[in-house]
């Protein structure tokens, strides 16, 4: 009998969820509104050969946010990292996150809500401009950056709080 600390049971038991997983839209139950929204902005993105726009998913725990990620993700043929926003503890976490990301990825924050002002700082231009600003120096009168280019992805935010969500994001 495998012991729970065994690296294959482990990968066995994330095969084993990954198969129970929905793939796509129509193997998704439940929130017709909400899978007729994203067939059209996924269509639309893959009509202009865009990457989706940013995503934010929230409710209750248990309602299949992270299994609409993947579907996005599969919908959209990208690749999908999940991160969760409490592992996320300062902006340089977030640039080693990003710096990964290839063309068309799917960034996936579960508990969104929990990241640190300073980072969403970061993400708030890797949103917006697929840029990543690195602050390297800083001292009383000025501030030297280093600008990185990042791929074109999107970010999936999960929350069941969306009341704790900075006004920005």
């Amino acid at each position: 009998m495998p012991r729970i600390t065994d690296k294959s049971s482990h990968k066995s038991e994330e095969a084993i969820e990954a198969s129970l997983r929905p793939l796509t839209l129509e193997d998704y139950i439940g929130q017709e509104d909400l899978k007729n929204n994203l067939k059209i902005f996924i269509g639309a993105a893959k009509h202009r050969n865009e990457v989706l726009d940013h995503v934010l998913l929230y409710g209750p725990a248990g309602l299949g946010k992270t299994s609409l990620a993947h579907i996005i993700a599969h919908e959209m043929n990208g690749n999908i990292k999940l991160v969760n926003g409490p592992s996320i503890e300062k902006p340089g976490d977030l640039a080693a996150i990003l710096s990964t990301l290839e063309p068309g990825d799917i960034l996936f924050i579960d508990e969104i809500h929990r990241l640190p002002r300073v980072v969403e700082e970061i993400l708030y231009s890797a949103m917006e401009d697929y840029k990543l600003i690195i602050v390297i120096s800083k001292d009383a009168t000025s501030a030297s950056t280093i600008t990185v280019d990042l791929p074109p992805f999107t970010l999936v935010g999960a929350t069941t709080r969306a009341g704790d969500l900075s006004a920005p994001l």
